[in-house]
């Protein structure tokens, strides 16, 4: 998976200026190539799994708290090497004789780590299948038009396994045959693919693995310094959610009350390091135009625009204008980033057989005295990637047989969800694969969670309201899973293709990697469901989706009933100037667009608060201030280091969550409030 599809999309490149990016070939010295059997090892599954059930933990923490998953790639290739490196070390030093740790099994270590805890994100666990339990339901409200209780499934380890299983493959096995005309003959870009391999292919190089080592242990320093440190937190944190660090009202009480805090958080000051700075100021720009300004105004006119006396999950209050103006916006850019990557798609389509393209692709050498050696290249890289071909029958036969286990199978899981719709949404999920597939390719940009939201608002509205809510979420689940896993498998083809890996090893990892996360991303779910307080609104773990998703299906059946008063007006107006936001960015020239915010990203606070958005600041802060000092060091540390800071954050998330199952509670709780009057 190149860049975390997160919850929420952020839909800028995390790799800037990809028309200058051009192929990296691997030195002359690599090697033979091994076959794609010995590109698949015992040794890197075993690492595979470790990483992917550490990167599960990370990416459901950020689930459930803010929705926002920064690419953990350059962790999991840096960790991934580090493991592999030190083991073969260590048995080479005790007189063992090891296989030597080529670039291709990094390869696929990379792309089964990735598919493992992709299924973190593309499973629902922080979005459409929480969306249907209890709890979300009581707080939406049971009087609330269209939330009825029968729409509501309690999470379980059994059925989301099972869940997970029938629709986590169909997305490799639906774009298999187009991989050489999406790679070789499109010649698309896949950023961040082509990044992943221009690492991978520098680790395997004499100052590549050195500069690799000195990351690896800037990771672990960091990591070591943000467990040490989250361990240091729990003490202070006391019981309940107003103790500790968390709560420390860095920039005064006043502050405090509308989020507006620092809550030393190495989780989130990582994402500030390793998202553009573009994404951390427009979260940042979205908190102050939600809890500066918007709330507080709105909150002046309770008694007017809402009765005064409404708790503050109420929808009927001040929580229904953060929940559906957030809506609004999310709505608004995606659905102008997939009309915009449909038509740039199909003026690609159109252009493709005259070659006339201005969009990124792998740059040719020019015709020089160079060019000979390239073109030999360039055919070992084409017969290395079509020699273990797939089968078009065997890919064909495969999706026919899933789709028709799952077709069986979705309406025992869903029993809202009929057959018939399971069946029309496998008819049609391969052309949307494609899209996104294709888009990703040019842009970087999955539109996959846009794509579910789709499929949610349509299902949801031909069921209607008698289980429409549950049909509407668990179609949601079906295109998410399909679009984001096709569009991951072009990505890995990508990085396969240049690191001169097999296609056939690309395909087979990537689906051991989606089998592993079908058991361990949910395991790892229960030990925080069976932990923390999941979704509560004044809680860390908010699972701030969770509401927005249900909400999304109600939509599709009710409309807008019983929405406060102006919330309608308002609501149209942010979804107008969403689509007016991204035009700009579009139609202005690079230096002024460069300045203007992400709507998509500016949603994430309206919902959720600003504390978070002080965290990620800080971390763009300290990357542009390093940047303006070295800027060699930057790139070549800054990764590292925010990856540390999250590490070390998510692994003490185990033993917090192992302490809070077994009630032992911090022994401290440090609050603050305003001094006494004398």
């Amino acid at each position: 998976m190149g860049t975390q599809a997160v919850p929420v999309e952020i839909t800028e490149p995390l790799i800037h200026d990809s028309e200058k990016i051009t192929t990296v070939e691997p030195n002359d010295d690599c090697g033979p190539i091994p076959e794609w059997k010995d590109q698949i090892t015992i040794r890197g599954l075993v690492v595979s799994a470790l990483l992917g059930s550490l990167f599960c933990i990370i990416t459901h923490k950020l689930n459930l708290t803010v929705g926002i998953i920064p690419s953990l790639n350059v962790a999991a290739g840096l960790l991934g090497f580090f493991f592999v490196k030190s083991w073969t070390g260590l048995l080479s030093q005790l007189g063992f004789s090891v296989r030597p740790f080529t670039r291709q099994e990094n390869t696929v270590i990379q792309t089964c780590v990735v598919a493992c805890y992709g299924l973190a994100f593309s499973g629902g666990f922080g979005s459409y299948l929480i969306a249907m339990n209890e709890k979300t339901y009581n707080l939406i409200g049971p009087d609330y038009p269209g939330n009825r209780a029968e729409d509501v499934i309690n999470p379980g380890l059994g059925w989301m396994t099972g869940f997970l299983f029938i629709v986590s493959f169909l997305g490799l096995f639906s774009l298999v045959p187009l991989r050489k005309v999406m790679v070789m003959d499109y010649k698309l870009t896949y950023p961040s693919g082509t990044a992943t391999a221009m690492l991978i292919n520098s680790f395997h190089t004499n100052t590549g693995a050195e500069l690799a080592g000195k990351q690896v242990r800037c990771l672990g320093k960091y990591l070591s310094i943000s467990l040490v440190w989250s361990c240091f937190k729990w003490f202070f944190s006391g019981i309940g959610d107003s103790c500790g660090f968390d709560n420390f009202p860095t920039l005064g009480l006043t502050l405090f009350k509308n989020t507006f805090y620092f809550d030393f958080s190495p989780t989130y000051v990582g994402c500030g390091l390793i998202c553009p700075h573009i994404v951390n100021c427009s979260v940042l720009f979205g908190a102050i135009i939600s809890w500066g300004l918007l709330w507080p105004f709105i909150s002046q006119h309770a008694g007017d625009w809402y009765p005064s006396d409404l708790g503050s999950n109420d929808f009927k209050g001040l929580y229904g204008y953060k929940v559906f103006i957030a809506i609004s916006l999310i709505l608004g850019d995606g659905i102008y980033n997939l009309v915009k990557i449909i038509a740039i798609t199909m003026k690609e389509m159109c252009n493709a057989s005259s070659r006339q393209s201005n969009l990124p692709v792998v740059v040719d050498a020019a015709v020089d005295a160079e060019s000979s050696k390239l073109q030999l290249e360039q055919k070992r890289r084409d017969g290395i990637f079509l020699k273990d071909g797939i089968p078009t029958w065997f890919a064909a036969s495969g999706y026919v047989a899933l789709v028709a286990i799952s077709t069986a199978v979705m309406p025992m899981i869903f029993p809202p969800l009929k057959w018939y719709l399971v069946l029309g949404s496998y008819v049609i999920a391969p052309a949307l694969a494609f899209c996104n597939s294709y888009g990703t390719g040019l842009t970087d940009w999955s539109l996959a969670s846009t794509y579910g939201k789709i499929g949610l608002f349509m299902i949801a509205s031909l069921v209607g309201s008698n289980g429409g809510v549950i049909a509407g979420l668990a179609a949601c689940g079906v295109m998410m899973s399909i679009v984001s896993t096709a569009a991951d498998l072009m990505q890995d083809f990508k990085t396969g293709y240049l690191t001169l890996s097999s296609a056939k090893s690309m395909f087979w990892s990537q689906f051991v990697g989606t089998a592993m996360g079908c058991v361990i991303a949910p395991l790892t779910f229960w030990l925080f469901w069976t932990a923390f307080d999941i979704g509560d609104p004044d809680g860390p773990y908010k699972a701030p989706y969770a509401v927005i998703f249900r909400e999304m299906a109600i939509l599709g059946i009710e409309g807008f009933s019983e929405l406060p008063k102006h919330c309608l007006a308002m609501c149209y107006g942010f979804f107008v100037a969403a689509l007016v936001i991204n035009l700009l960015r579009d139609v202005t020239p690079a230096k002024v667009s460069q300045f203007i915010p992400i709507p998509m990203a500016m949603a994430v606070p309206f919902y959720i608060g600003a504390y978070f958005a002080i965290d990620m600041f800080v971390g763009t802060v300290i990357l542009f201030v390093w940047e303006r000092v070295n800027r060699k060091s930057s790139e070549d540390y800054s990764g590292a280091v925010a990856s540390g800071l999250i590490c070390g954050d998510g692994i003490w998330t185990v033993p917090s969550a192992i302490l809070s199952i077994l009630r032992v509670n911090p022994p401290i709780c440090m609050y603050f409030g305003p001094s006494l009057s004398s």
